[in-house]
Parts: structure tokens; sequence; C-alpha cells
């Protein structure tokens, strides 16, 4: 059965009438960034990005091109650490939000 509507668009919808889930969408590529999952990290931010500010007005607050930071966040993309940190960054502020790290012992036994 085919879907009706594509993820990306289902993703933008929901992400501009719920706020919560925007914040889940920004929390949990940054959590996956931490935890190693750069590629789990970097689709995440991409539907974010899509679904929110928009990867031509990004382009236009980091001062980077439209099509580097889709290559950046693209499945075979490597951005550098400044990359990363300009982008969420950006989208943070744009948000109106401040994300913050917290340590705590891990659980997992060796």
């Amino acid at each position: 059965m085919p879907l009706t509507r594509s993820f990306k668009d289902t993703v933008k919808a929901r992400a501009a009438r719920d706020p919560a889930f925007r914040e889940a969408l920004l929390t949990e590529a940054v959590e996956s960034f931490l935890a190693g999952e750069l590629d789990v990290g970097k689709t995440v931010l991409r539907d974010y990005i899509h679904a929110t500010i928009g990867f031509d007005r990004l382009a236009a607050e980091t001062g980077s091109s439209t099509k580097s930071l889709m290559r950046m966040l693209s499945a075979d993309g490597n951005p550098t650490a400044s990359n990363l940190f300009s982008i969420l960054g950006t989208v943070q502020k744009e948000a109106g939000l401040r994300l913050t790290v917290t340590a705590g012992r891990s659980t997992a036994s060796s």
C-alpha cells in the first residue's frame, strides 16, 4: 500500500504544529552525535533543518553555501567540528533554544 504523504512532508507538518516535536528532533540529533552515531545525527539534523529553518536560510546565517551544507549532512558527508557547531549554534538561535550537556555515569558494563 503506497504512502499518501512523504516522510519529509509528514515530519515538516508535525514540526510546524508541535514545538515539543521540533525540540525532540534537535535533541535527538545532538544525542546521536554525542553517542558516536554520526550518520544518525546527520540524518536527524537534516530532517530538522528541512522542517524548520531550511537550508537556504541556514546558508545565509552560517556563511556557507546551501549545497555545501546539504553535502555535509548527506550520508557521505563529513562535516568538520567547526561547521557542525556553526550549524548547531545557528539552529539553536533560530529556535530560541539552548541545548546543554549533562555528564552522567554509564550503566553499561565493560
